[in-house]
């Protein structure tokens, strides 16, 4: 157990979850196993039993802290889950053998889980949530507090997007999470949009294209002035854009193929 904890990440959140709630803490439970870190949770229905699967579905490992004893399968609907974890994970309980669980004992069994791990990340919570004790835990004992954001509109969002204006870290998967709470060059890769033909083009190219009109033709010394480059220059480069099918020859003029390989979008810099 100690050296588990020593890489370990809680995560939890809404027993009632919704479909979106259970598929991010699927997701993260099965990134993060992936990536060699144990997870852990609560065995509740919803976030936790989600998170659970998604460890043991790339056979990592995973560790459920009950707020009864090791032997009391609680909730009974998740008594086979519960086997499943004991079997290629741990459970871990400060209760004796035989204890059943009560309302104050899973504010305690909160603590426990935000103690052992490096960090919590709480997907879906309301405004009062036991998973929001858990983050706020964590934050007293000096761990990392993340959050999953979800819809604005969604009561379960609530408590995580309140965690969010606070102490809490946004992450939106299992890199994030690893890059705030693991080793130095533990980082997550790079986010970008889907590249566009005209990201290939050097920048001179670029430059000219950009020095286009939206409409009508417009000259070579006319682009190489807005572009910033040689006439000669100009040219070639638009004898290049030409054979890429970005620009057209009209009459002594060039105009923008319609449509080019690039969407109006991205060219007036929108989304």
């Amino acid at each position: 157990l100690r050296l588990w904890a020593l890489r370990s990440v809680a995560v939890v959140g809404a027993r009632a979850c919704t479909p979106y709630g259970a598929h991010m803490a699927a997701t993260l439970g099965a990134g993060l196993a992936e990536r060699g870190w144990v997870v852990m949770s609560g065995a509740a229905f919803g976030v936790d039993g989600a998170a659970h699967r998604g460890v043991l579905a790339v056979g990592g490992a995973t560790v459920a802290v009950l707020a009864c004893g090791v032997d009391v399968p609680y909730p009974r609907g998740h008594a086979e889950l519960i086997g499943r974890i004991a079997q290629q994970g741990l459970l871990v309980a400060e209760l004796p053998p035989g204890s059943h669980p009560t309302r104050s004992r899973f504010v305690l069994r909160n603590r426990v889980i935000a103690a052992l791990t490096r960090g919590t990340v709480v997907v879906e919570a309301e405004y009062r949530s036991g998973s929001l004790v858990t983050a706020r835990q964590a934050a007293r004992l000096g761990r990392f507090v993340m959050g999953v954001p979800g819809p604005a509109t969604s009561g379960l969002s609530a408590g995580v997007h309140e965690l969010l204006r606070g102490e809490g870290v946004l992450v939106t998967d299992a890199s994030e999470v690893a890059e705030l709470v693991g080793d130095i060059g533990d980082l997550a890769s790079e986010r970008r949009g889907p590249v566009l033909p005209r990201d290939r083009l050097d920048p001179v190219a670029a430059r000219v294209l950009d020095a286009f009109p939206y409409h009508g033709p417009a000259g070579p010394r006319d682009l190489a002035r807005s572009a910033g480059t040689s006439a000669d220059e100009t040219l070639g480069r638009l004898y290049e854009l030409h054979s890429l099918g970005f620009v057209e020859r009209e009459g002594d003029g060039w105009r923008l193929t319609r449509p080019y390989p690039c969407n109006d979008d991205a060219r007036r810099g929108g989304s």
